[in-house]
């Protein structure tokens, strides 16, 4: 299947239109068919604002229906939005997106927790209301006593990914001087002596590390919280261009390489062919490749050079494993995935919160140096293998991590066995995306800051043979985007058809 870059202007079609439909564009009946069957199979212990019961209503209308022939990732993308609605929760303060469904002590208000923050934000601009996440984000970074860096949360580049499909100008003019301070206000986990930020791995969200046992405190100068200060210096730049501030926007974006070029000179181990970790009270760097060394290409830091790191992804030594990446490579002696101790350990567990960064990272860099480290039937199957993985039985489920190896839900089991007052606290767990790696990774749908729609799917040539996206909001607009190598499957046209509407 060959489907090149198409971009449209105004919701015009790029191709010829045919006939002789056999089969409909996806419609809100077979969303509400999942969620029946997701209804059904759920033991629905806690309740934000919208029940199984409301789920379908909530739903209609706001998603992009997705309509393909690998109906486990079909499956899949629309419980990711089913579980999504579950965290949608409404406060006297406006919208909250949750983490947990069941209250947590380590939450603030609400039981919000930034740590997921840029997730849901790209999760959920896809929804065609765009009230939850604006909320979500004024919540973040404008309700007294809030914390935003109570974890690592790369904040205004999250923001700037949701005005790139909603193009809200009054949030981007409200939100600029917060975004700003707060990016300031991460100077206190600045050295400067070493021109690089630094943060523990339990508030990277990534407890119990391998690189974290190397330093007292568990601080090192990361390469999670340089590359978000790089994503937030490149956002910021670009906001404050939009805002007419230029010579601001140039300071911003000379922060953003300085960042960069620091984290190449310090954090990349040439020998290893990796970004690693460097204990903040060591004089080397950790002798682990873990998982997030990827986080920088999501943020395109990566030269060409670098680009022989995705090797491991696919080495059994190194992070493959049959159901997702492990979170250090299992080469390494530290690599674990004992049942003692902490319930949440990043030192061998699959986590889908790294899964997700790591298939961002993976479509960037096959966006950027085409099929030259990563084939798309790579992606591809690393993106099947994460579907594969939401399952408990034979019904979808999503928890905090997993065992690598056999798909053991980990840290549940964990809790069951320790006879943890909160049942089930991680299931439905919004850590992590997928409905927007379907969207943006394997489909290529990119929102462009001129208001243009960006279409450049990354499925392997002859993998589908039709797909469609109905109902894609970007820029005041709603679009259906569709895949017909024939044009006899819809019967509305052949090859890559995107047009205003649904």
């Amino acid at each position: 299947m060959l489907m090149k870059t198409t971009r449209v202007l105004c919701g015009i079609a790029l191709v010829a239109l045919a006939s002789c439909a056999k089969y409909p564009l996806p419609s809100n009946e077979v969303m509400r068919t999942y969620v029946q069957q997701f209804n059904e199979a759920d033991s629905e212990t806690y309740v934000n604002t919208y029940n199984n019961s409301q789920a379908a209503e909530f739903l209609t209308d706001k998603i992009p229906l997705l309509d393909c022939p690998d109906k486990e990732l079909e499956r899949t993308y629309y419980f990711r939005w089913w579980t999504y609605r579950k965290h949608v929760k409404q406060t006297p303060d406006g919208y909250v997106i949750t983490e947990f469904l069941p209250p947590v002590g380590w939450a603030q208000k609400y039981n919000g927790i930034p740590c997921a923050g840029q997730h849901h934000t790209y999760e959920g601009r896809w929804l065609r209301d765009s009230t939850y996440v604006e909320n979500n984000l004024r919540f973040w970074l404008t309700y007294p006593g809030i914390n935003p860096r109570a974890y690592s949360f790369p904040a205004a580049d999250a923001t700037y990914a949701f005005w790139l499909v909603h193009r809200d100008m009054k949030l981007l003019t409200d939100l600029y001087p917060l975004l700003c301070q707060n990016f300031e206000n991460w100077g206190d986990h600045y050295d400067a002596d070493k021109n690089l930020y630094w943060q523990g791995d339990g508030y990277d969200g990534m407890e119990c590390s391998v690189s974290g046992r190397m330093d007292p405190n568990t601080q090192g100068y990361r390469v999670t919280i340089n590359s978000y200060m790089y994503a937030d210096a490149t956002a910021l730049s670009r906001i404050a261009k939009l805002l007419g501030k230029a010579d601001e926007a140039s300071a911003w974006q000379k922060r953003a390489e300085g960042i960069k070029n620091r984290m190449d000179e310090a954090l990349w181990d040439n020998d290893a062919c990796f970004y690693k970790v460097w204990p903040r009270s060591k004089e080397t760097l950790s002798d682990a490749r873990e998982q997030h060394g990827y986080v920088p290409w999501v943020y395109d830091i990566p030269d060409e050079s670098k680009g022989p790191a995705w090797a491991q992804m696919f080495d059994t030594l190194g992070f493959a494993a049959p159901y997702g990446p492990t979170t250090v490579e299992r080469r390494h002696p530290g690599f674990s995935l004992t049942r003692e101790g902490h319930d949440c350990k990043w030192d061998g567990p699959s986590w889908p919160y790294s899964t997700s960064q790591t298939l961002m990272g993976m479509a960037r860099c096959i966006q950027r140096f085409g099929e030259k480290f990563i084939t798309k039937e790579q992606y591809y199957n690393q993106l099947c293998i994460f579907s594969n993985s939401h399952r408990l039985g034979d019904r979808c489920f999503i928890d905090e991590n997993l065992d690598p190896l056999t798909g053991e839900w980990l840290a549940r089991s964990i809790l069951m066995s320790h006879g943890n007052v909160i049942p089930d606290r991680g299931k439905d767990y919004n850590h992590s995306t997928f409905t927007d790696l379907v969207i943006s990774g394997l489909l290529g749908v990119t929102p462009m800051p001129d208001g243009t729609l960006q279409v450049n799917p990354l499925l392997p040539e002859g993998k589908w043979d039709w797909w469609c996206l109905k109902g894609v909001p970007c820029a005041g607009k709603v679009y259906t985007i569709f895949y017909d190598r024939t044009g006899r499957h819809y019967g509305k046209g052949k090859g890559l058809v995107i047009k205003e509407g649904i």
